[in-house]
């Protein structure tokens, strides 16, 4: 897939509608903030939303840049928001708007003129989109925080990671990406569904602490049923068994091993050739031993030689390389599931569809880029007044 000969900003223009997913002509105003609301905004554009961004004048740390791949598909407009006719600007934009998502502090849309209250007012029907850490309610409501703080509280950040000793944290893609931003699409998706039938919009509350937590029900589960223990490495998908683990090779990289149901397990000792002298899968007393002829084996070989020997075998092993590897890995090739767009390999759109193809359309803009553009393609009157009083501006 290539994306350059779908954008719809090009030279400075931007086109409403063009989108060739299945959210085409679904209008969203983002209210720039960072990391979940970005990258929640990124897919549904991906998805053919008209997605417009609002920004600051000079964007924000963290946030921008021609490189911020969360910021592609939508053009970016700099308005000074503490200024009212900014604030107007935006409640003209969300009069012929079907969503709005911001990702502040509880309550600053609000002392901004641009709260639930003042959108609903101006659209009756529209889906109004809050990400953030904590909640709008609760005791740590206004407290700053950030991905790991939010995952640490639900009983998530503990469980993570292999290392008895301490928990071990993935980035920040459990909370902001995992309970946040899809959590956030989530919903609005669903109120969207919703205002068809009843022509009334809401607001979607998303927490990360919220997502974060029921994207954990399994866990929640395996507690309840007795079958889990609150600690690292003891567990069937922590490492506490040595047939659902990571393994090094004789050149120091690594397998993942997840060779959890009887037949997978079967396949894993057969072509492993350790069938007659391993344990079996049930000897639960017998796992050190398991374990210890599982590291010995595979350090054995290098991780490429057996990269060949498991690829497409049901032993459910499988290589572990980093992201430069990963854009050229066969499967993944095939699939498209990396693409060149815009001068840089990035992931392509997600998840697929039969009929209405979802595309990369534009490349992440500058601050401010589009700001005449966007605000006359979506109907705003005098842009060259507002840029000419400093309440918007051009790049």
């Amino acid at each position: 897939m290539s994306a350059d000969d779908t954008s719809t900003v090009q030279l400075g223009q931007v086109v409403l509608g063009q989108g060739t997913g299945p959210l085409k002509g679904v209008k969203v105003v983002e209210i720039a903030g960072i990391g979940p609301g970005p990258h929640a905004c990124m897919i549904l554009a991906d998805l053919g939303a008209d997605v417009i961004r609002v920004e600051r004048p000079g964007g924000q740390a963290l946030a921008g840049g021609k490189q911020m791949l969360l910021n592609r598909g939508r053009p970016s407009v700099a308005l000074d928001l503490k200024n009212p006719e900014a604030t107007q600007v935006v409640l003209d934009l969300v009069q012929d708007a079907d969503v709005v998502i911001e990702g502040m502090r509880p309550g600053v849309t609000e002392r901004l003129g641009l709260g639930p209250d003042d959108c609903l007012a101006v659209n009756p029907r529209i889906v109004y989109g809050r990400m953030t850490g904590w909640g709008q309610t609760g005791p740590l409501a206004q407290a700053a925080g950030h991905d790991m703080n939010y995952i640490a509280i639900t009983g998530t950040l503990f469980g993570l990671g292999q290392d008895k000793a301490r928990p071990h944290f993935p980035a920040n893609l459990v909370g902001d990406f995992g309970g946040g931003s899809t959590y956030l699409v989530i919903g609005i998706l669903a109120a969207l569904l919703e205002s068809k039938v009843s022509g009334r919009g809401q607001v979607v509350d998303a927490a990360i602490v919220d997502g974060t937590a029921h994207l954990n029900a399994m866990t929640a589960a395996f507690l309840a049923s007795g079958g889990y223990q609150e600690e690292r490495a003891a567990n069937m998908l922590d490492g506490g068994i040595p047939f659902y683990d990571i393994y090094e090779t004789s050149d120091g990289l690594h397998l993942s091993v997840g060779a959890l149901e009887p037949q997978f397990f079967d396949a894993l000792v057969t072509i492993l050739g350790v069938k007659d002298t391993c344990p079996g899968q049930a000897d639960l007393g017998e796992y050190d031993e398991m374990r210890r002829i599982f590291t010995e084996t595979f350090a054995s070989k290098t991780q490429a030689e057996w990269i060949e020997i498991f690829e497409g075998t049901d032993a459910c092993v499988a290589g572990i390389i980093p992201m430069t590897q990963a854009f050229e890995h066969p499967h993944l090739a095939t699939r498209g599931t990396f693409v060149e767009a815009h001068g840089m390999t990035q992931p392509a759109p997600a998840p697929r569809f039969s009929r209405t193809e979802a595309t990369i359309s534009t490349p992440p803009p500058g601050t401010g880029e589009h700001t005449r553009a966007a605000l006359r393609a979506w109907g705003v009157d005098d842009v060259e007044g507002l840029i000419e009083r400093g309440v918007a501006v051009q790049a």
